[in-house]
């Protein structure tokens, strides 16, 4: 395995850390800015009234993009292991 091999497969890992945290990172963006225009225009500086609504929406978010999480990260894992017996093939010969 040489160098390429190595930052092509760490390329990849990063690709699919965005795959899966992203949507539910965006959704708590979104959640935190609408909260805090909120509170904004009505002055109300509640804090409990900014962490309630992000924790519960990036929770259903989770539960919702679960299997796709998982068919993305099972994607990857097997790629690697792919590669991980061909590096053991290329070596035994």
């Amino acid at each position: 395995m040489n160098e390429a091999e190595v930052i092509e497969i760490c390329r990849e890992a990063v690709i699919v850390m965005l795959k899966v945290m992203a949507p539910i990172l965006l959704a708590g963006l979104v959640v935190g800015i609408t909260v805090s225009l909120f509170q904004t225009i009505t002055q109300i500086q509640e804090t409990a009234l900014a962490f309630i609504p992000k924790m519960v929406v990036i929770f259903a978010m989770t539960i919702w993009l679960l299997p796709f999480m998982l068919s993305t990260l099972g994607g990857f894992t097997q790629t690697l292991s792919d590669r991980i017996v061909q590096v053991g093939r290329n070596t035994s010969e």
